[in-house]
């Protein structure tokens, strides 16, 4: 960590409101994880608030309900609103109960005397309610993108609208990867576009200690993923059967869990690899931290992505990549980190996963731990967000344009 700038920056703390579309819950713990790394970081520098609002299908009281807790040292706003029955129109209804139940919860804050220096925004669709309260209150607004939909050419219609509406009037629209502002821009949008990354925990995500050593024996595979369509899971297993002709002196781990893992299953079974392929379901970050300290490789076959949390955290903690040459992937793996392949292609993805297996003492693991550490800790990351709220502030003390 950059202790002067921290001391520096606790002299001169702002409000930071995070407005996020994707949070972590009790339901559903690993969504947007990368969201709340993004919160941990800012929350570095400045004095941050979560509000996040929820669609739920059970009885609450009136059109919106909050819930005010301490998660992880960081005040949450958690808003309840209504959610209707999945079609288009009632959709869109759900969508005015979710504006009104932020609007909500900024006013008890407002009450409270906490009114921020910034909103920060995560997904375009909580950016709309950022805008109109900083339009509303005199506050500059950024929002940070994550959404592989923009690539994939799922943003259409009212999502479109939404996005335009959002981008075009927040002061700085923050995609985690080049590729993905790319793709924003397709659409016509014009903003000013700043990247940046999403974050690790490098105080958790490291190299093994020479103490800990690897275990003796079979080369140890790793994937973290969610086990649905886009991750590729079967091109990955494809691409064993292929390796194993060759070798047999490996083992994949993969950890996770989704709408897809049964047929996953059925398919490691037909292809013979029970016995070398385990599946361990959804693991804490603490365990998936310690299932990359015992392996080798991570291999992420993905047929989109945006800039994987998982491969930044297999990077810092030393391991060679193998992947998928897709959306931000090769902004961060370089020839000292790994191998890319394209995307569906089970034989490209057994010679790399062989290539690499072959060369495992050519690539060392402290240089690219280090490399992910300089590009996203949660300091570094933290640092570009200070210094960008900073601006921003002092810019609207100048008057100039938010």
């Amino acid at each position: 960590m950059n202790e002067l700038y921290l001391k520096e920056s606790r002299t001169k703390r702002l409000k930071i409101l995070h407005i996020a579309g994707w949070y972590p819950s009790k339901k559903n713990p690993v969504a947007g994880i990368f969201v709340r790394e993004h919160v941990k970081a800012s929350s570095l520098y400045n004095d941050v608030v979560v509000l996040y609002g929820e669609g739920v299908d059970r009885e609450i009281r009136g059109f919106y309900q909050i819930e005010d807790d301490m998660e992880e040292g960081i005040r949450t706003l958690r808003v309840y609103y209504k959610k209707f029955p999945k079609f288009p129109i009632f959709k869109k209804i759900s969508y005015f109960f979710y504006l009104w139940a932020i609007f909500r919860a900024f006013a008890k804050l407002l009450k409270e005397g906490f009114k921020p220096d910034i909103i920060h925004a995560h997904v375009y669709f909580a950016g709309v309610p950022a805008i109109l309260l900083g339009m509303r209150y005199k506050i500059p607004v950024i929002i940070t993108e994550h959404f592989t939909g923009f690539p994939r050419g799922l943003v259409k219609g009212f999502k479109r609208l939404m996005a335009k509406f959002a981008f075009e009037r927040a002061a700085v629209v923050c995609p985690v990867s080049e590729d993905l502002g790319k793709h924003i821009k397709r659409l016509g949008i014009r903003a000013r576009f700043e990247v940046i990354p999403n974050v690790v925990d490098t105080s958790l995500f490291s190299p093994p200690a020479a103490c800990e050593g690897k275990d003796e024996g079979k080369k140890r595979l790793l994937t973290v993923a969610l086990l649905d369509p886009k991750k590729g899971i079967p091109y990955l297993l494809e691409a064993l059967a292929q390796l194993r002709k060759k070798r047999d002196d490996f083992v994949l781990d993969i950890v996770g869990d989704g709408p897809n893992r049964a047929e996953y299953e059925e398919l490691t079974r037909k292809l013979g690899l029970q016995d070398i392929v385990r599946f361990h379901g959804l693991k804490t970050k603490q365990e998936v931290a310690e299932f990359m300290r015992k392996a080798d490789v991570f291999v992420l076959p993905s047929e989109w992505e945006n800039l994987p949390c998982v491969i930044i955290e297999a990077m810092a903690s030393g391991l060679p990549i193998v992947a998928t040459n897709v959306g931000g992937i090769p902004e961060i793996v370089n020839n000292e980190a790994g191998i890319l392949v394209p995307p569906k292609d089970a034989q490209a993805l057994a010679q790399a996963l062989s290539d690499v297996l072959e060369n495992l003492d050519q690539y060392q693991g402290e240089r690219i731990a280090w490399q992910a550490k300089q590009r996203f800790s949660r300091e570094v990351v933290g640092q570009m967000l200070d210094n960008l709220y900073k601006e921003l502030v002092r810019a609207k003390g100048a008057g100039g344009k938010l």
